[in-house]
């Protein structure tokens, strides 16, 4: 199965590390990576700007494009990765979700810096995420000059609140990319489920009974955000992954200052998955 993978850039180095990480997550994978730049010009006053410079500027950057695409050929290992570009002139959110539709795009990776990194997102003038804004394939957010491991260890923190189906399946996706272990984690004692939870907790085994799994349990001490930045410490955790339901523990992650550590200063990607009603 080839993989459709979106990298949005703004030619800094923050793009470059999401960039390189996505590489070498799916070097034995059959990619099509599409390189993105939505571009945007802001003048500080009303004084007139030539049509000719707005076109050398734009020249510029598709050059920068390609000079991407040829750095990226240079990097990869597999013969069947293919590199594509994409120059927009709409917003960033505009052009990620066409570009999403146009080329059946499977996963965004993105650095967490920079002017299309996820701190504008997240910490822009409306409050509002690319998380919640671009809900149509999974998010791939990846820590500045993040050194690349194989992901043995997938942790994915659920309360077990809700059903499973199809938003499984990108975590079983990347588990299968390098043989990982999941490794769920319920922040709470598991002799305080509900009978619901008791159900979605067996859903959930069924789910994964042809990977490599673990259940773990964690005193709900302090903040989640905090239980979770143990648990990735305790247990090694290369990715952490998460579904975006609505009224979520993701939530807080993006209202909380956590996602400020654990996303900018993170010490792995956080990969997270919308959920589709």
């Amino acid at each position: 199965m080839r993989h459709h993978i979106l990298i949005p850039t703004d030619f800094s180095e923050n793009a470059w590390s999401a960039a390189l990480y996505a590489l070498k997550l799916y070097a034995q994978e059959p990619c099509t990576f599409y390189f993105l730049h939505a571009w945007t010009f802001s003048s500080g006053s009303r004084t007139y700007v030539s049509p000719s410079y707005i076109d050398s500027l734009q020249d510029k950057s598709k050059e920068q494009l390609a000079g991407l695409k040829a750095r990226a050929i240079i990097e990869s290992t597999n013969s069947d990765h293919i590199f594509e570009t994409i120059f927009s002139l709409d917003s960033l959110e505009d052009a990620i979700k066409f570009a999403i539709e146009k080329h059946k795009i499977d996963q965004i990776a993105m650095g967490t810096k920079g002017a299309t990194g996820a701190k504008e997102f997240l910490l822009g003038s409306n409050t509002v995420t690319v998380i919640d804004k671009v809900r149509l394939c999974p998010l791939l957010l990846v820590p500045n000059n993040f050194e690349f491991v194989s992901p043995a260890q997938i942790g994915f923190p659920t309360d077990f609140n809700r059903g499973y189906g199809n938003e499984i399946q990108p975590i079983k996706k990347l588990a299968d990319v390098h043989n990982s272990k999941i490794n769920v984690l319920h922040i709470n004692g598991k002799d305080k489920l509900t009978d619901i939870q008791n159900d979605n907790l067996e859903m959930l085994k069924a789910f994964l009974n042809d990977y490599k799994h673990s259940f773990n349990w964690m005193p709900e001490i302090g903040k989640k955000e905090q239980a979770i930045e143990s648990f990735i410490e305790e247990k090694n955790i290369n990715i952490l992954t998460m579904i975006n339901y609505e009224h979520s523990i993701i939530e807080n992650f993006i209202k909380e200052p956590v996602i400020k550590k654990m996303g900018y200063h993170s010490i792995i990607p956080f990969f997270v998955i919308p959920h589709k009603n």
